[in-house]
């Protein structure tokens, strides 16, 4: 009976030196084992795994792709251009054992990531043009057939066939920054540019050549709109002069049919009784002559007077 409560305590002496050698490392994980401070093996693959107990320790680190951001840095392009450029990449753990030698930990990593990452972007933006960071390889100018865009660089030109596009900066920006990361166990998957912008001050000038740019096109279309206006109202006055026209000349055409008529009308009934004929224009030159309350003063042998005169 006095041996029992020793065997429970070296029961558990035992399962606490077992429990304490055991390690699990599952798929996402990858680690190294130090002792004392000092790595001494690393453990890339999942699974129950055996360390000495209290002298030995497990580090572990991500086995899955890791997110690198940078802050927007201002950088200007090889044509003297001031923008933000705002960096992202994709990077993971190769080397467990020559990570945590390097840099130790991910946050070393961002750190020594940031000084790679940043110079080698730097370098690409600063040694091409605006365009060339901004269009695809597959770029396709809006100008006309034969024309194109050239490019001045203090005093040099560029043709726009010589430019390259962003896919190709963005290749060698990888494989340049890559070249650096083996050293720290870090294996470089990708590097995006995510946003390029105008600093402030050239954002204004931008939004100003915009505004003029907009505004010449505005009135281009308004000089085409008032050229238009007037060939269409010149149009509509010569239209409208000829309908005029041709309404005057046929109001010329019935009336002298008319006034044709009118003579013949008139010759008839001249020939039938010339004096009652006579009489009837002139009583009607009367009516015409000699208004309400007018007087008419005309000599005694007038011919004009021939009717009056025969009145009794």
């Amino acid at each position: 009976m006095k041996k029992a409560p020793a065997l429970i305590i070296l029961a558990f002496v035992a399962f606490v030196g077992i429990s304490s050698s055991l390690f699990v490392v599952n798929e996402a994980e990858q680690a190294i084992v130090t002792q004392f401070g000092k790595p001494v093996g690393d453990v890339k693959g999942p699974g129950l795994h055996v360390k000495i107990p209290v002298i030995q320790e497990v580090k572990r680190f991500e086995k899955r792709i890791m997110k690198w951001d940078s802050d927007p840095n201002q950088i200007p392009t090889k044509d003297k251009r001031f923008i933000w450029v705002d960096t992202t990449a994709r990077w993971r753990i190769v080397d467990p054992l020559l990570f945590y030698k390097t840099v130790a930990t991910e946050i070393g990593a961002q750190s020594r990531l940031d000084d790679i990452i940043d110079s080698v972007v730097r370098d690409a933006v600063s040694g091409r043009l605006l365009a060339e960071l901004v269009r695809g390889s597959d770029y396709q100018s809006p100008r006309g057939p034969g024309e194109k865009e050239v490019f001045e660089i203090e005093g040099e030109v560029v043709s726009e066939s010589e430019l390259v596009g962003r896919e190709e900066i963005l290749d060698s920006l990888l494989g340049k920054a890559r070249a650096s990361t083996p050293e720290y166990g870090i294996e470089l998957i990708d590097v995006q540019i995510k946003r390029i912008n105008y600093v402030d001050q050239v954002l204004t000038r931008v939004y100003e050549r915009m505004i003029n740019e907009r505004n010449q096109v505005a009135a281009e279309y308004r000089s085409e709109g008032e050229g238009e206006k007037a060939e269409i109202l010149g149009k509509m006055e010569r239209e409208l002069k000829q309908i005029n026209s041709e309404a005057y000349r046929l109001a010329l055409e019935i009336r002298g049919k008319a006034d044709a008529e009118a003579a013949g009308i008139y010759a008839t009934a001249y020939s039938r009784d010339k004096e009652f004929y006579s009489f009837l224009r002139t009583l009607e030159s009367y009516k015409k002559v000699i208004g309400k309350n007018g007087r008419l003063v005309i000599g005694t042998d007038s011919p004009f007077y021939k009717y009056l005169q025969d009145v009794k």
